[in-house]
């Protein structure tokens, strides 16, 4: 059988994947699930395990809580695959906006340590922004990026309205005060759009109302200790592959106001021969994503024990993992 490791690429959900009770299956049956969650307890000082576990639902809302929740989640659920599929090494990776921390941290390009450090950080800044600097979000879907930029450009005369994520095809999400936002969704109605979804968040993120929260985390991220990536990270401002530290740190800033180019990762990676992707971690939403971009691709996901052993049976028919 021939290791096809070199056309998998590994996925890491973003903020909005949160559900109370994710990873508490792996968390009984996987040794190696339960040792992230011990140690994300023991590196914050506080029962993250719990609220992950038991909430409250609003609680793990919070940005500054769900961005640390999901990120010991998806490296949790990363060791648990790692542990039962062997010789696991992908083409790369890649994380929507906060998975982007995942996938750096599974590319051993910081340690998991001073990756939830650094996420916690941004939590609590990004969250901080949101309540200094109101703003919302909505999903146009069935206009193209020319479009949206340009009717962005147009609601600005009532406020800051930014290209946020561009997901798919025909799904780009913009982003900014509620004021410009809402006038984009009525510009973006007018011009055709099949449709126009607002966003249950609480703030404008990837816009520059979060200005605040990137010059703070910038300067954090300059004191961590980076590494050259063992495997290629798809940065989300790029939507190119990523290794050397100076890079990382830069991008890592930049995407807190700048736009998450999902379409554009998945692209580059299928370009590059990877034909089976694996979103590792809450949900499915990145598989869905993946699905709409390049159908002709295989998808999977990891989030609990069943899944971990659905993933592990396909990967191993595939030749991926278990060499030999």
């Amino acid at each position: 059988m021939v290791n096809r490791n070199d056309r998998l690429a590994v996925l890491f959900p973003g903020q909005g994947a949160q559900y109370v009770g994710m990873g508490k299956g792996l968390y009984e049956t996987c040794p190696e699930a339960r040792r992230v969650f011990d140690e994300a307890n023991r590196i914050l000082g506080f029962d993250i395990k719990r609220l992950i576990f038991e909430g409250p639902e609003g609680t793990l809302t919070k940005t500054a809580n769900s961005q640390p929740a999901i990120f010991v989640m998806s490296y949790a659920a990363w060791e648990a695959l790692k542990a039962h599929a062997g010789s696991l090494k992908p083409r790369a990776f890649a994380g929507l906006s906060l998975g982007e921390y995942t996938a750096l941290v599974a590319a051993d390009a910081i340690s998991f340590n001073e990756g939830l450090r650094l996420v916690l950080k941004r939590g609590e800044y990004m969250e901080e922004a949101c309540l200094a600097h109101p703003g919302t979000m909505a999903s146009v879907i069935g206009l193209s990026m020319d479009k949206v930029k340009a009717l962005c450009a147009s609601a600005r005369r009532l406020g800051i309205v930014d290209v946020a994520n561009a997901n798919s095809p025909g799904q780009i999400v913009v982003s900014g005060e509620k004021d410009a936002v809402e006038e984009a969704a009525k510009l973006a109605r007018e011009r055709g759009a099949k449709r126009v979804i607002a966003l249950k968040v609480s703030g404008a993120f990837h816009s520059r109302l979060m200005e605040d929260a990137e010059r703070l985390l910038s300067a954090e991220l300059k004191k961590a200790n980076f590494t050259r990536a063992s495997v290629p990270v798809v940065a989300n401002v790029t939507g190119e592959e990523e290794t050397e530290p100076g890079e990382i740190r830069e991008n890592l800033a930049r995407q807190v106001t700048g736009s998450v180019l999902w379409q554009k990762s998945v692209e580059l990676l299928v370009s590059r021969g990877v034909n089976t992707f694996v979103e590792v971690g809450c949900g499915k939403v990145l598989q869905g994503l993946v699905r709409r971009i390049r159908p002709d691709t295989l998808r999977m996901g990891v989030e609990d024990a069943s899944s971990l052993e659905a993933t592990v049976k396909a990967l191993r028919e595939k030749g991926v993992g278990h060499a030999g």
